[in-house]
């Protein structure tokens, strides 16, 4: 078994408490270990990327038990490419937090956030539907106190729906997951596929229970109607720096939904045929419409962006719901697109909020330090959200319609997802122009929002403070210049998903090997 693959699970498992131990009160010390261990992270990324992309599949048995009995990593594609995006964004975030001084709010954000990276990388790497659920659990901790990050009643308030929110869904995870082993007597997604391709149809009515039950789980971590209402409390309230980490936490319950749905309820098991496919599109199509909505009527920079977020994983969602490689492709393109876009809007969105006399609110404000580059900065995020050329999110949206042109009421899906980027570009220039245009125009505060000013800092922003938003803005411009390699490799990986003869191969034909 190759060692390496367990790497991104140990690391910041073994690194989280002894900053939380060690360093919570030496800050310097506490950067310094959270920047090195994720630049390894990084690192050890890149090296299980270069592994997966022969096309093989490796597993990793903790103890050498063989499945179902015991725990699996998995490395194929797909968890190789999630966890190097992992890593890439986990970077960008860290660099620009410690830039900020936001880690100074409180002592213990540099183990949290080595936390919410082990969760992340177990949730994409774990080859068990149970450890799926443990993983899922230690993004919840994790999240919540990094979302609480700096205190604070209202952010107190939308932490906790987020928690219950999500202690719903893990409910409802177990549930699914005691269906399934009570019918199935195996929680490993190979062995599930195994097993349920013998049970037939008339004889799969907890399967199918089961099956719908994990989707509204997945429905909720990756925030599709009608369960997307907890996202916009708390990425709205979030710091801004922890909501551009949580960009990739919708995309694991998307991962999840591709993963689980053609590997364990794929096309040849019987029990649950193609059973998801429409319940998602129509709630992703709800959900694309609902982010679009939002993002013409926020009053809120922070609250946007929020909507803005839903938006895209309705988009996203969208090609997921056809279940066909083609769409896959067009999925996982837009998610890396997605991903980075939301990164970039909420990195700028601290810098500038915290230099406006208003906040996040969309009003006009005297203009603030830099605001010209904040503002050529603000439309290329922008553009890269709504989905405008030149940038990787036009691409993103094309391949998306182009996937879903042959499925039933595609005509449906081509109008939502236009109208609504209409609706968002409307929406992402009446924030600029509130936030740049108006500001720079205005010297004096209008008498309705002349009220004491919060302390802002005046200095300017310095390079290592925009760094992490033009790298964020570059990986755009990247995904738009390379898309043909990178369509390639998604391809590639698309391919090994719906032909699971090498994931499937996981699981031994005999007991050897079993402890």
């Amino acid at each position: 078994m190759n060692h390496w693959i367990i790497a991104p699970v140990i690391l910041p498992a073994l690194l989280a408490p002894l900053i939380a131990w060690l360093m919570r009160f030496d800050i310097v010390l506490a950067r310094t270990f959270s920047v090195a261990g994720t630049i390894v992270l990084t690192a050890i990324s890149i090296g299980l990327f270069i592994m997966a992309a022969d096309g093989g599949v490796e597993a990793y048995r903790l103890g050498n038990w063989a499945p179902p009995f015991g725990i699996m990593l998995v490395l194929d594609r797909l968890s190789a490419l999630m966890l190097l995006l992992t890593s890439v964004l986990a970077l960008i975030v860290l660099i620009h937090v410690i830039a900020t001084d936001w880690d100074k709010k409180g002592q213990h954000f540099h183990a949290l956030f080595q936390f919410q990276l082990m969760g992340i990388y177990g949730a994409f790497l774990t080859g068990d539907a149970f450890n799926l659920f443990v993983f899922f659990e230690v993004l919840l901790i994790a999240s919540y106190g990094l979302m609480l990050h700096g205190g604070g009643r209202v952010r107190l308030k939308a932490g906790l729906q987020y928690v219950v929110m999500n202690l719903a869904g893990s409910t409802l995870f177990l549930f699914a997951l005691g269906t399934l082993y009570a019918t199935t007597g195996t929680l490993n997604i190979a062995d599930l596929a195994i097993k349920l391709r013998d049970i037939p149809l008339e004889d799969a009515a907890l399967v199918r229970v089961a099956a719908m039950l994990l989707m509204i789980v997945f429905a909720i971590k990756a925030a599709i109607f009608p369960v997307q209402f907890w996202l916009v409390g708390t990425y709205a309230n979030a710091p801004a720096p922890v909501a551009a980490l949580f960009a990739i936490m919708t995309k694991v319950g998307a991962y999840s939904i591709l993963r689980v749905y053609t590997i364990s309820f794929g096309p040849d098991a019987a029990a649950t045929g193609d059973m998801p496919g429409m319940w998602l599109f129509w709630g992703a199509l709800v959900t694309t419409g609902i982010g679009a909505i939002g993002v013409l009527g926020s009053r809120r920079l922070m609250t946007m962006l929020s909507f803005s977020v839903i938006g895209s994983m309705g988009t996203l969602m969208l090609a997921v719901s056809a279940f066909t490689p083609e769409s896959v492709v067009a999925a996982l393109y837009y998610l890396l697109h997605s991903t980075f876009a939301a990164a970039a809007l909420f990195l700028l969105a601290d810098l500038v909020v915290t230099r406006r006399r208003e906040g996040d609110v969309l009003r006009a404000s005297p203009p603030i330090v830099q605001n010209g580059l904040f503002a050529v900065l603000f439309f290329a995020a922008a553009i890269g959200m709504a989905g405008m050329p030149p940038l990787s999110g036009f691409l993103g949206k094309l391949l998306v319609l182009e996937t879903i042109r042959d499925m039933p009421f595609a005509m449906w899906g081509w109008a939502v997802v236009l109208i609504g980027s209409l609706l968002t570009i409307v929406g992402f220039v009446r924030a600029g122009s509130s936030l740049f245009w108006k500001s720079t125009a205005t010297t004096e505060a209008p008498a309705e929002i002349a009220s004491p000013a919060p302390k802002v800092p005046p200095h300017p922003a310095d390079t290592l403070a925009l760094a992490p938003v033009i790298v964020a803005l570059a990986m755009l411009a990247m995904l738009s210049a390379f898309a043909h390699p990178v369509s390639g490799y998604l391809e590639d990986t698309a391919a090994q998903l719906f032909t699971p003869n090498g994931y499937l191969a996981t699981i031994p034909e005999t007991g050897e090997g079993v402890k």
